[in-house]
């Protein structure tokens, strides 16, 4: 049976990188509860490749370049009619109060969402590692908002998160799965570390995910944001 739910629409500020925003639109198809075409959520996709990597604007302070691209497309997305903003990369979070404040429609924090995920759905999780790329963890997203909870948060050796790095930009980024013994090694550094679980802080991890089978010890912020989107654009 159809689910006869009127959906908002969403809008998603993409592109960071094409693959995450490809698998975030499949994601949020895949978990729509849809029998039909009208069943699904409408959405805006803005797939802006254009906008500056986010690591380095954010490593070499200019931060202009990025902040400048977002609130465009928000103000862009915003004008067409999207009642909410999505945006499936981790790293430009570090800007997203400052474009919040430029367009009048809510745009989805993935970091909060995922952080309070953590606390109020995995409560036997005292220690989580980060693995994401060198800007979210210089600018410490995540481990604001995690100590925020008392959670403690931990970060990967310089080793294993070069390791994570190349991965991502190395592996991901440029259409490969991704080389499942290197991320064996990061996770065999977290558990000796005595982390409980792993956020998945960066969305090319979440493209990793989709091509290798993870433990339930990773949480995934990618699917944190395809949820809380789901739910915000339901009406009824």
């Amino acid at each position: 049976m159809s689910s006869n739910t009127i959906y908002n629409k969403l809008g998603v500020i993409g592109g960071m990188g094409p693959k995450a925003t490809q698998l975030f639109m499949g994601m949020v198809i895949d978990k729509t509860n849809a029998d039909k075409d009208q069943d699904h959520i409408p959405m805006v996709i803005l797939n802006d490749t254009t906008i500056p990597d986010r690591t380095s604007a954010i490593l070499k302070k200019d931060e202009s370049t990025v902040l400048d691209k977002l609130v465009e497309d928000a103000k862009i997305l915003e004008a067409t009619g999207c009642s909410v903003i999505a945006v499936p990369c981790n790293t430009s979070h570090y800007f997203i109060d400052k474009v919040q404040s430029e367009v009048s429609i809510p745009i989805i924090n993935m970091i909060k969402e995922t952080v309070k995920y953590i606390y109020n759905q995995k409560k036997d999780i005292k220690k989580i590692a980060v693995l994401a790329t060198d800007g979210t963890i210089s600018v410490r997203v995540y481990q604001k908002e995690l100590e925020l909870l008392d959670i403690e948060s931990h970060i990967p050796s310089k080793d294993k998160q070069a390791m994570v790095m190349d991965i991502i930009y190395n592996q991901v980024k440029k259409g490969q799965i991704g080389n499942y013994d290197m991320f064996l090694e990061i996770e065999r550094e977290l558990k000796e570390a005595g982390c409980d679980g792993a956020i998945l802080a960066c969305t090319e991890l979440s493209c990793f995910r989709e091509q290798h089978c993870l433990s339930d010890f990773y949480i995934d912020a990618m699917d944190i944001l395809v949820d809380k989107s789901i739910e915000m654009c339901s009406k009824n």
